[in-house]
């Protein structure tokens, strides 16, 4: 898997692409791609120099709390545990391959969850290493209603997502409706849940809440905010 911040440096590149969208046509995987993640304001993530979000997941009784800022031109990441600044760890997602710790390897694989959990819809266009299909209306895993879905795969080999699969379901907004992860492409789905509570986060729409079909697993962010290229304001979630 190629490093974020190469992504980011093709977002002009995406920008055009988005231009020419419309959801009327015919969409092919470079459509699909380009419809979602724009729903979600990729053709402005290249103004974003900052993002910080707090990451919490509900596993029955137990509660995890992980706060971070990310800065993607340079793919530096702040991790604090349970959101105590005392206790920050900073380090280069540059270095990984040549001087990381095991430890700091274990925090950045924490660090791509949690992104991939609030900026997944963009990683549609980084990870250009996907396949991707449009199969059509499905019944979505909560409520029993249908949705357009959408299936990711991700090659067997290499980074943090072997062989994993997305199944999406897209609203007619191309917005995330809901989503089934199966870890390593499984039979079983290793996770269910919902895409809800969308917000404005600067140039950004973001997703802040994912419950699952009972109320043992919920996803939530707080403190999400974005500073823009040139500013030093935070620009929270509204």
């Amino acid at each position: 898997m190629k490093p974020l911040k190469f992504w980011v440096l093709v977002i002009t590149t995406a920008s055009l692409i988005l231009a020419c969208s419309t959801t009327d046509r015919p969409t092919g995987a470079a459509d699909i791609r380009s419809d979602i993640a724009g729903s979600y304001g990729i053709a402005s993530f290249g103004q974003v120099d900052e993002i910080r979000f707090t990451f919490n997941v509900k596993l029955g009784e137990k509660q995890v709390k992980r706060s971070w800022i990310w800065w993607p031109k340079s793919d530096r990441v702040e991790y604090r545990p349970g959101g105590d600044q005392t206790k920050a760890v900073r380090y280069s997602r540059n270095d990984l391959n040549v001087s990381a710790s095991d430890e700091i390897k274990k925090i950045d694989a924490a660090f791509i969850n949690d992104q991939y959990w609030l900026l997944f819809p963009f990683h549609l266009v980084w990870d250009r290493q996907t396949t991707v299909a449009d199969v059509g209306r499905q019944p979505m895993p909560i409520g029993g209603q249908s949705a357009r879905s959408v299936v990711v795969t991700y090659p067997p080999g290499g980074g943090y997502t072997p062989g994993d699969v997305y199944e999406l379901f897209i609203g007619p907004d191309n917005r995330l409706i809901q989503w089934i992860y199966r870890k390593g492409g499984s039979v079983e789905p290793t996770r269910v849940t919902t895409w809800q509570d969308h917000r404005k986060v600067g140039p950004l729409t973001l997703a802040l809440d994912h419950h699952g079909p009972n109320p043992d697993f919920r996803v939530w962010f707080s403190d999400v905010a974005v500073k823009l290229k040139g500013s030093d304001r935070w620009n929270a979630a509204q």
